[in-house]
């Protein structure tokens, strides 16, 4: 009796673990943003913070399953993904056992850029501003996607966004807007760092979840990206 007992409690253990290898999301966890930019606007904590609103951002989209950032930090503080850009096969393979991720999400701030101009005189009425001045305010967020099992980088990706103070918000963003930011909610800054959140979220859904023809959108403005950047550059 003891015996079959054991084998029906090994069996069930079994059938849930596969439903949830079957499920057919990914498995991933979103590791704290870094910076490479003199943006004013950053200081501690903010990495953290960018990366708790990816998370509820990927979270809501119901196709990932994610795994909360508490679990992912201790595991990862004997390897600096920001320097390395990638993980060795024995760190991911701790990572994955630890916290069940399949992958790990590495973002960094790479270009951030606010233009303030005056438009001559302006007013003002509950928040809502007329002439005056106006703000523009441009990121953009180099991404890489790392496989916990092979250490390799499987997804790359520099993701833009761009705000003004005319400008207004696209589509519903799902994460908060919190913490060390939460001053930054209503200014394009604000508005730009939404933008790119909800940007990096579609473009893993299309290319993790999704794919097909929705990835010839982000081919395209990847194009765009890098023939803007080639015509910036002054070659002597």
């Amino acid at each position: 009796m003891k015996t079959k007992l054991v084998l029906l409690v090994a069996v069930v253990l079994m059938i849930a673990s596969s439903a949830f290898a079957g499920s057919g999301k990914p498995v991933l966890a979103v590791n704290e943003f870094q910076n490479h930019t003199s943006a004013a606007w950053w200081y501690g904590g903010v990495g953290d913070d960018l990366a708790g609103m990816l998370t509820n951002e990927l979270s809501g989209t119901g196709k990932f399953k994610m795994v909360e950032r508490d679990k992912l930090s201790a595991v990862l503080d004997e390897q600096d993904l920001a320097a390395s850009g990638r993980i060795s096969k024995s760190t991911g393979a701790k990572i994955g056992k630890m916290t069940g991720a399949q992958y790990i999400v590495v973002a960094t701030l790479s270009a951030f850029e606010s233009d303030v101009k005056g438009t001559g005189g302006g007013l003002s009425f509950r928040g809502i501003s007329v002439g005056g001045k106006k703000e523009d305010a441009y990121l953009a967020v180099d991404l890489r996607v790392i496989n916990t099992t092979t250490g390799e980088i499987e997804f790359t990706r520099t993701v833009e966004a761009r705000a003004s103070s005319g400008g207004l918000a696209i589509g519903v963003y799902r994460g908060g807007f919190g913490g060390n930011l939460s001053q930054y909610e209503k200014t394009p800054t604000g508005k730009a760092i939404r933008a790119v959140i909800m940007e990096i979220s579609e473009y893993l859904s299309c290319a993790m979840v999704d794919q097909g023809d929705c990835m010839a959108e982000y081919d395209a403005k990847d194009a765009s990206r890098k023939a803007k950047t080639k015509k910036a550059i002054k070659l002597d």
